[in-house]
């Protein structure tokens, strides 16, 4: 397998803007991004290493049917788009597909996927104060994911209704790796839906279920918190791994209001995602990483929950935040000794922070930095353009 290309971190994030079908649309970030998509999948250890071995057993082939068959039963449309990607790219569908399961494949044969030895994962933080209505985020993924991200800003229109929420049009700008759909990062849409991505690894995984990077796709469309929450349950499937999102809407009426939302696999018979709703409003704030805590699901273990409690015991160490400058200065932490907020060591971490992303919910702007936010001016300050309200 070769090994990632040592160029460094590259202060470089390109963007695509693109209008039509879901496939038109997937065909030109595949076609755009083609070789970041060909040199992210030879380089993906997760890929080469664990998915692709066991998609060549029988067991790990009939998982990926059953759970491409859901997939396609319900959301068809985000079929076709990554459909688009691996045509445009030139790369096999299949591949895709596997990185869009991630740790489902490992876990249903009952082998521990790679990613829960690893202190994998994302921290976010909402800060909810007069003047500061903030969203941070660190991203954070494997090593090899290191310049192969890319922003994505897209209007998709459709001529008849689209999949099982019946969705005719989509407008947003998110923030992807390489090969996949948008919305497993950070991201926003038209209608004011600003919201962050944060990896959990439950113990217990199912086939047959809404891989959650399709869930988080599904986002992108929705208009309100009350069609999230539908999005995140998945009533009549169910996620089929765990993940949690930190959200609001710009639009909304009233007081700011930021959103944790826990979400648990579809287990044990269950056709709809365990979800736990946790809200701040003005004067509070959220600290979220890559463990639950409030929903009672057995966890994996390993790594990630070590580094997710060191993360949110550094975050402790400061005071409540009241600003963006502090969003900042606690994103770009580095004083844990193995688990920092943000990630970079040497050459040989598993996991580094790609990028940091801040969106400030009263300028209506989202500031993306390639590097420590504590120490480099972001990269690019993007304006929330939002739908005009209907008159």
């Amino acid at each position: 397998m070769p090994a990632v290309e040592k160029i460094g971190r590259r202060n470089s994030i390109p963007v695509l803007y693109t209008r039509g079908t879901h496939y038109e649309v997937g065909f030109d970030v595949g076609r755009t991004f083609g070789s970041l998509i060909h040199s992210f999948l030879a380089a993906s250890k997760p890929l080469n290493e664990e998915y692709l071995p066991l998609y060549e057993t029988d067991a790990g082939k009939a998982v990926y049917q059953e759970t491409l068959a859901c997939v396609r039963k319900n959301f068809p449309q985000y079929v076709r788009e990554l459909e688009g990607t691996a045509d445009g790219a030139k790369v096999p569908f299949h591949k895709l597909f596997l990185l869009h399961m991630d740790d489902i494949l490992p876990s249903v044969l009952g082998q521990s996927p790679t990613s829960n030895n690893h202190s994998i994962g994302c921290t976010s933080i909402c800060c909810n104060q007069p003047g500061e209505e903030i969203l941070g985020h660190t991203e954070d993924a494997v090593t090899e994911t290191l310049n192969h991200i890319y922003f994505v800003s897209a209007h998709i229109i459709s001529d008849t209704p689209q999949g099982r929420w019946k969705v005719t049009a989509e407008r947003f700008t998110s923030l992807c790796y390489a090969g996949n759909l948008p919305g497993y990062t950070m991201s926003y849409n038209h209608h004011g839906f600003v919201f962050t991505i944060n990896t959990i690894s439950a113990k217990t995984l199912a086939a047959k279920k809404t891989p959650r990077v399709f869930l988080t796709r599904a986002l992108l469309a929705a208009e309100n918190f009350a069609q999230a929450q539908q999005i995140l349950r998945d009533t009549g499937c169910g996620a089929g791994n765990a993940f949690s999102i930190n959200m609001t809407f710009l639009n909304q009426e009233g007081d700011r209001l930021f959103h944790n939302a826990e979400v648990g696999p579809a287990v044990d018979g269950s056709n709809e995602s365990a979800l736990s709703i946790f809200t701040a409003s003005p004067g509070e704030h959220i600290y979220h990483c890559n463990k639950y805590l409030r929903l009672q699901i057995p966890e994996a273990g390993g790594r990630i929950m070590e580094s997710s409690d060191h993360r949110h015991t550094t975050l402790n160490t400061f005071p409540h935040p009241v600003s963006r400058k502090d969003v900042i200065s606690m994103l770009g932490d580095q004083s844990d000794k193995e688990f920092r907020v943000f990630q970079e060591s040497g050459d040989d971490d598993f996991v580094k922070t790609v990028a940091v992303g801040i969106f400030d919910c009263i300028g209506r702007t989202w500031s993306i930095y390639a590097d420590n936010p504590k120490k480099h001016e972001p990269i690019v300050v993007l304006p929330l353009q939002l739908k005009s309200p209907a008159k």
